[in-house]
C-alpha cells in the first residue's frame, strides 16, 4: 500500500482483536470487564480491550514462571532461541503493513514513519538480539592452579516490560530482543493507549514457535496492570519505558515486595547545542526541526532545547522555519503527513497548557502555539517555536512530550554547557561543530547518555540507550550491556584435589 486511499480501505477493513494473550492464547480478562482504545485523528472507538487486573496478572505470572521452571525455554540451546526469534523477526516484516496500520491507528503515528522506521526497526532489534544469543561467551577467574572457577551468566526468571504510548512495537523489541535472548519468560504490559500492536506481536511470536507462556501480555491500566506487576512477589525484574513519576513509582513497587530489579528508562529534557564555528546551518535546521518534531515531539529524546550564540541565532531560526514549511500536519494515513496527533485528550490539553504558561512567562511565540484540524475529532497541536526563552523558564525545564521547540542563547561555551546541563534529567544531547577539538571536549562535558555530533539520534542497536540523573535507572536498552541486566551472574568455584 502506498496511497492514502489504499491506507484508509485498508484500515475500514482491518479486524481486531483487543484481548489479552496468556499461556499461548487470546483471553478475555477474568472480569470479562473491557475499555475503549480511540483514535487520536479522529476521536472516535477503535476496539474493546481487556481490563486485565491483579487476577489476570497473577495468571500471566504463573504462566511464565512454569515455562521457565520447565526449562522449555530457558534450558533450550542459544541455536534453538537464535533460530526462533529469527522466526519472529522475519514475520513481523512479513507483516509489516498490518502493524504499521495498527500503530497509525492507535498512536497517532504518520503512517511513513510506521512503515519506513518503527515497524523494520522492531524486526531488526529482535534479529540484532537473536543472532547475539549464541556468540556470547561466559568466563573463568584468573584464580590459581587449584581450582576452576566459573563465572557465569544465568537468566533472571519471570521479567515484566512496562511499554509507553509513543513508541509501542519498538519499544517492546527493545524489551523483549534481550529478555527472550538470554532465556527469560516475559509479561508485558502495553500503554492502555496502545495495545493492539503488541498483542499481535504476541501472536505471531507463538506462530514462529516460541513456546506457550514465555511471552504473555496483560492489557489494562497502570493502577491495575501495571501496579500488580510492580509488587507481585514472583516477577524478577521490571523493564520500564516511560515518565520519571512512573519510573519512581516502580522502585517503590520493587522496595514494597521482593527487591525485584528494576531498569527504568524514562524523561528527557534534551539540548541541542550549536557552537559559533558552525558554517553550514542548513544542516543543522534540517536535524534540528526533526530532532524536536519527530513523532510529534512524542519522544524521550526528542531536542526540545536548542541552545545557540546569539551571532547565530536569528539566521538559523528563519532556516528552521522555513524547514517546518514542509512538515504537514494531518491524517496519519495520509504518507505526506509528517505530524500526526497526539495520543489523547488530555495529553493534547497539557501541550497547550504548556504553551500557554510559556507564554505568560515572557517567551516569544514565533511559530504554532494553537490547536489544529479541531473538526477532525482528533488531537493535533501546530508545531510550535518560542524565542527568549531563558534557562529558568518552565518551558526549558519541564517535558511538554509535544512538539514544541524552544530556543536559548548563551555567552560562551562555559554557558552554552552549563545551561545545556541545567536539567534534572540527561538522556541525549546533540552538538553542532566544525571543529574536532570541539567535538570531543564539550561532548566530554555534556552529561547525558548519548550525545550525537553534527547530527539528531540515538545510534544503532549496538550501542546502549539510557540515561543519566532521572532519565533512567539500573541499566539500559540496545546493545549487548542489555543482556546483562537480564541475567543473574553466577560463581561456581571447584576445588581440585592436589
Amino acid at each position: 500500500m502506498s496511497t492514502y486511499q489504499e491506507w484508509k480501505q485498508a484500515a475500514e477493513a482491518l479486524s481486531v482483536d483487543g484481548r489479552a494473550f496468556i499461556g499461548g492464547q487470546r483471553c478475555a480478562a477474568a472480569s470479562n470487564e473491557t475499555f475503549v482504545t480511540l483514535n487520536p485523528a479522529t476521536g472516535k472507538k477503535l476496539a474493546d480491550i481487556a481490563k486485565c487486573a491483579q487476577t489476570d496478572v497473577d495468571r500471566a505470572v504463573q504462566c511464565a514462571r512454569d515455562a521457565f521452571e520447565s526449562g522449555v525455554w530457558a534450558k533450550a540451546s542459544p541455536a534453538q532461541r537464535k533460530a526462533v526469534l529469527l522466526r519472529v523477526a522475519q514475520l513481523i516484516d512479513d507483516h509489516a503493513e498490518e502493524l504499521a496500520l495498527l500503530e497509525a491507528l492507535e498512536a497517532g503515528k504518520p503512517i511513513g514513519e510506521c512503515m519506513g522506521l518503527d515497524i523494520p526497526e522492531s524486526a531488526a532489534c529482535i534479529r540484532w538480539h537473536a543472532e547475539v544469543t549464541d556468540k556470547r561467551y561466559d568466563a573463568l577467574s584468573p584464580s590459581g592452579s587449584g581450582v576452576v572457577s566459573m563465572i557465569t551468566r544465568e537468566p533472571i526468571g519471570v521479567v515484566a516490560g512496562v511499554l509507553p504510548w509513543n513508541f509501542p512495537a519498538l519499544m517492546l523489541a527493545w524489551k523483549i530482543g534481550p529478555a527472550l535472548s538470554v532465556g527469560n519468560s516475559v509479561v508485558i504490559k502495553p500503554a492502555e493507549q496502545t495495545s493492539l500492536s503488541t498483542l499481535r506481536i504476541a501472536e505471531l511470536a507463538s506462530e514462529a514457535g516460541l513456546p506457550a507462556g514465555v511471552l504473555n501480555v496483560v492489557t489494562g491500566f497502570g493502577e491495575g496492570a501495571g501496579q500488580a506487576l510492580g509488587l507481585h512477589p514472583d516477577v524478577d525484574l521490571v523493564a520500564f519505558t516511560g515518565s520519571t513519576e512512573t519510573g519512581k513509582r516502580f522502585l517503590r513497587y520493587s522496595a514494597d515486595s521482593n527487591l525485584k530489579r528494576v531498569v527504568l528508562e524514562c524523561g528527557g529534557k534534551n539540548p541541542q547545542v550549536v557552537l559559533p564555528d558552525v558554517a553550514n546551518l542548513d544542516a543543522v535546521a534540517e536535524q534540528a526541526v526533526a530532532a524536536a518534531f519527530w513523532n510529534m515531539g512524542e519522544n524521550c529524546s526528542a531536542g526540545s532545547r536548542i541552545i545557540v550564540p546569539s551571532s547565530t541565532k536569528a539566521a538559523l531560526l528563519d532556516k528552521m522555519l522555513a524547514v517546518l514549511e514542509g512538515w504537514k500536519t494531518g491524517d496519519p494515513l495520509d504518507p505526506d503527513v509528517k505530524l500526526g496527533a497526539l495520543i489523547e485528550a488530555a495529553h493534547h490539553d497539557k501541550v497547550l497548557s504548556h504553551i500557554e504558561r510559556a507564554k505568560a512567562e515572557g517567551a516569544n511565540l514565533v511559530c504554532g502555539g494553537r490547536a489544529t484540524l479541531v473538526e477532525s475529532g482528533g488531537w493535533f497541536v501546530e508545531p510550535t517555536i518560542f524565542d527568549n526563552v531563558t534557562p529558568e523558564m518552565s518551558i526549558a525545564r519541564e517535558e511538554v512530550f509535544g512538539p514544541v521547540l524552544c530556543v536559548i542563547e548563551y555567552d560562551d561555551i562555559d554557558d552554552a554547557v552549563r545551561i545545556a546541563n541545567d536539567t534534572c534529567y540527561g538522556l541525549a544531547a546533540s552538538l553542532w561543530t566544525d571543529n574536532v577539538n570541539h567535538a570531543h571536549k564539550v561532548a566530554a562535558r555534556i552529561r547525558a547518555g548519548t550525545v550525537t555530533v553534527n547530527c539528531f539520534g540515538e545510534g544503532d542497536l549496538s550501542t546502549p540507550f539510557g540515561g543519566f540523573g532521572q532519565s533512567g535507572f539500573g541499566g539500559r536498552d540496545k546493545s549487548v550491556y542489555a543482556h546483562d541486566q537480564y541475567c543473574e551472574l553466577k560463581t561456581t568455584w571447584i576445588k581440585l584435589d592436589d
